[in-house]
């Protein structure tokens, strides 16, 4: 039995709400990561007064036998506000803060990425490791199995003109891309770009650079945002590493790194020893670079296979690609492709730091 999709909500009524004053009080949305580490979830509190820093902000608790957290007989888990943006869906002094996750004890969440990510982090601030991240995304209807502007029976021409592409035959979901382009511009994410991708329907955004545990705070919040936006137009968002099996490209999470000794004069040789040692680490990164990895990284679509390390200047078939411009100038950064859509960034970018770095 097939389940209607819900009717959308008439989105004027509620942008009718939304202009009225609010007293001089603050809405303080409140995001953190569920039980698969890969749903986010929110709840929203309400303060007497403005709020401009996480020191301001107290902690607050959920149920997290709601979430897969916690069992029913034991279901407190505590929020710890890390991060704040403003609130593209509630302007004015209103907030989003992205938070962490802990037992009442103070233990971090099994689900926690984010902590020990700054332990990481916190051993060697002064390398300065910046990260690009390049999130790839899928587009689909609100019956969950076609992705956008696809034929509801059979498929899309061939792969080809979709990529960067523009004319209604070849690009679907702008408007929704450009809502979010511009909510991560309000909320204060480094975003640096979007383009459409090779599959149709499929989409990509990119955050960078940012510094350290900074790149998965707000890789997180931008995900967060793009949902939220998506919602609003009653489209879903998948971050599946490879949403449609057969010949069509799957979605990914390109990850650029670079220290500060790698940007400098004469970094490249830095650059070489740092992927010579992810070489010697393959495996553990695998580990954590998302899960269904392996329908993606198979050696075909502009992946390299998920069971060997190899790299190369401008390689797109390689695990990790260095840019043309870092082998010219003899510094720069280096492009790990092997990272999917739906990975961890706070796992990703501590993973990749201490490899090459610690």
């Amino acid at each position: 039995m097939s389940i209607a999709p819900p009717t959308r909500l008439p989105q004027n009524v509620a942008d009718y709400f939304s202009q009225l004053d609010q007293g001089g009080r603050t809405q303080a949305e409140y995001v953190w990561i569920g039980g698969t580490t890969q749903d986010l979830r929110c709840k929203t509190r309400t303060f007497d007064k403005k709020i401009t820093k996480v020191s301001e902000l107290p902690d607050w608790n959920y149920d997290g036998s709601s979430t897969n957290q916690a069992p029913g007989s034991d279901s407190e888990v505590i929020l710890k506000p890390c991060r704040v943006f403003r609130d593209p869906f509630r302007p004015g002094d209103n907030i989003i803060v992205m938070c962490d996750t802990y037992t009442p004890a103070g233990e971090p969440l099994p689900t926690n990425h984010r902590n020990p990510a700054k332990k990481i982090f916190d051993q060697d601030l002064n390398q300065q490791p910046w990260y690009g991240f390049e999130q790839e995304y899928t587009l689909f209807e609100a019956d969950g199995k076609t992705p956008y502007g696809w034929p509801k029976s059979g498929f899309p021409a061939p792969q080809g003109p979709y990529y960067c592409s523009v004319g209604a035959e070849n690009s679907f979901g702008r408007p929704i891309v450009e809502a979010h382009y511009r909510a991560c511009l309000y909320a204060g994410i480094t975003i640096s770009g979007i383009n459409g991708e090779v599959m149709p329907g499929q989409w990509e955004f990119q955050v960078g650079p940012v510094e350290g545990i900074d790149a998965g705070d707000q890789l997180f919040m931008a995900r967060y945002l793009l949902l939220r936006v998506a919602e609003m137009f009653g489209v879903i968002v998948s971050f599946d590493p490879k949403p449609i099996p057969g010949d069509w490209n799957g979605a990914g999470m390109h990850t650029n790194f670079s220290t500060s000794k790698m940007r400098a004069d004469g970094g490249y040789d830095t650059i070489i020893s740092a992927i010579e040692r992810l070489a010697k680490k393959h495996d553990e990164h695998i580990a954590v670079y998302g899960l269904g990895n392996e329908r993606r990284l198979t050696g075909a679509h502009e992946t390299a296979p998920i069971t060997a390390f190899s790299y190369g200047v401008a390689n797109r078939g390689a695990s990790v690609r260095i840019p043309r411009s870092s082998e010219k100038d003899k510094k720069g950064y280096f492009e790990d492709r092997r990272p999917a859509s739906n990975g961890c960034p706070y796992q990703i970018s501590s993973k990749i730091f201490d490899t090459c770095c610690l």
